[in-house]
C-alpha cells in the first residue's frame, strides 16, 4: 500500500464518522455494492499541494458541516506530507432527505 492509499483509506475512515457527510462516488446501486473495491476511494483526489474529497451533504446546512469535517480531517493529515496541503470539500450534490423540514 502506497502513502497515498493509506492516507485516502484514513481520510475515508475520519470522514464516515462525521454526520452529515458522506463520500461522494459514481454509484451507489446493489450492482456497484459486488465491486471488489471501495468505490468511495473515487472521491479523494491526494495531490502534492491539496486533498480534495467530494462529498454529498445529507443534511444542512452545510458550513458547519464542512467545518467539521475539515476538523477532523485536518487531524488525519497531521504528521503525514501532507499536512500543509490544503484541504477543499466539493459538495457535489445534496440528498433529497436534507431539504424536507
Amino acid at each position: 500500500m502506497t502513502a497515498r492509499s493509506e492516507l485516502t483509506a484514513s481520510l475515508l475512515s475520519a470522514l464516515r464518522d462525521v454526520p452529515g457527510l458522506r463520500p461522494a462516488t459514481p454509484s451507489t446501486t446493489a450492482a456497484a455494492a459486488n465491486l471488489p473495491w471501495d468505490l468511495d476511494v473515487m472521491a479523494v483526489d491526494i495531490s502534492e499541494d491539496v486533498v480534495e474529497i467530494r462529498v454529498v451533504a445529507l443534511s444542512v446546512p452545510i458550513p458547519p458541516l464542512t467545518e467539521t469535517a475539515g476538523a477532523v480531517l485536518r487531524a488525519v493529515l497531521a504528521g503525514t506530507a501532507w499536512e500543509n496541503a490544503s484541504l477543499r470539500f466539493v459538495v457535489t450534490d445534496v440528498d433529497a432527505a436534507a431539504l424536507v423540514p
